[in-house]
């Protein structure tokens, strides 16, 4: 007798936990759904017929074989992300949800990845994700079921395109190191010839500088020689118009002359001699002349005679 009492309490008795919703038939037919909390039923009439998580199911899509827009076979899978919002829809409005979920998520893969080459079947995985999304969440509503997110786990190519894919990369690697290898033989070939260029225009501009330096230094050379000349030939005027001046050139004039002679005389075996010796002293009378009248002569035309 207790244990009959101790049954019908349990089946009158329900507690639905967090997050979980009971659906009760009554008599074979919907009469409630149940949330978290506790209730009581009617033994014998009332029934549990379904219970449902209203959590976020994850949901694994077994691996596909899929045909791309270029026909290329790839291997393809993927997990789906969804949760109850209707748990009297998910109840009888689908016999399973889940298989049904998962059919829909790979029919809609294949029609996708039909698509588009298999080149960029790795670029547009969120697109395809996307698509995959729209479609099973549509066809999922009257079933009380919200599709969040699908995501592609792996996209596996044949073994002969992976080999062919591996060596297309290894190429374009290749490429790319021969053009950074050539960027940078093009880069310091330049650097080079900048290099060259700019200590070519350093020595030019020093040899310029040096040149202009040699004739600065010529002319302050010649110019300071004109300035001792022109002194010196100011002092000798000067000397000369002293008293006592004129004899004593005569006297240098003379010593000069018969010393040439005696050069003369001493280098050749013949010597030409005057055709008057005593005419000397006529000689160095007009050398004497030609002295004075320099020595009355302004300094600036004693400077081009010199020149001259």
């Amino acid at each position: 007798m207790e244990m009959q009492a101790v049954i019908l309490i349990g089946l009158i008795l329900c507690v639905v936990p967090q997050k979980t919703v009971f659906i009760v038939e009554r008599l074979g037919k919907y009469n409630a759904t149940l949330e978290a909390g506790f209730h009581i039923l009617i033994p014998f009439i009332d029934r549990i017929a379904y219970k449902h998580s209203l959590k976020e199911m994850v949901i694994d899509v077994p691996p596909q074989s899929c045909i791309t827009k270029d026909n290329i076979g790839v291997e393809v899978d993927g997990i789906l992300y969804l949760q109850i919002t209707d748990p009297v829809k998910a109840s009888y409005g689908i016999d399973n949800y889940v298989f049904a979920s998962t059919q829909l998520a790979q029919t809609t893969m294949r029609s996708e990845i039909g698509r588009i080459d298999l080149d960029r079947t790795f670029e547009e995985r969120d697109k395809i994700n996307q698509e995959i999304v729209m479609a099973v969440d549509k066809a999922a509503a009257p079933w009380g079921l919200k599709v969040t997110r699908h995501e592609i786990k792996n996209i596996v190519p044949p073994p002969s395109i992976k080999d062919a894919m591996e060596k297309q990369m290894r190429a374009e690697r290749e490429k790319r190191a021969l053009i950074a290898e050539s960027e940078g033989d093009k880069q310091a070939k330049i650097n080079r010839a900048e290099g060259d260029k700019a200590e070519a225009i350093a020595k030019s501009e020093g040899e310029k500088m040096k040149r202009i330096n040699e004739a600065e230094g010529r002319g302050q050379e010649i110019e300071r020689v004109a300035q001792a000349t022109a002194k010196g030939i100011r002092e000798i005027a000067t000397a000369i118009n002293e008293q006592g001046g004129k004899d004593a050139v005569n006297l240098r004039i003379a010593e000069s002359y018969l010393g040439e002679f005696g050069k003369l005389a001493q280098k050749n075996n013949t010597m030409i001699i005057p055709s008057n010796l005593s005419d000397v002293a006529g000689t160095v009378g007009v050398i004497a002349k030609i002295f004075s009248g320099m020595s009355q002569m302004p300094v600036e035309e004693v400077k081009d005679i010199k020149k001259k």
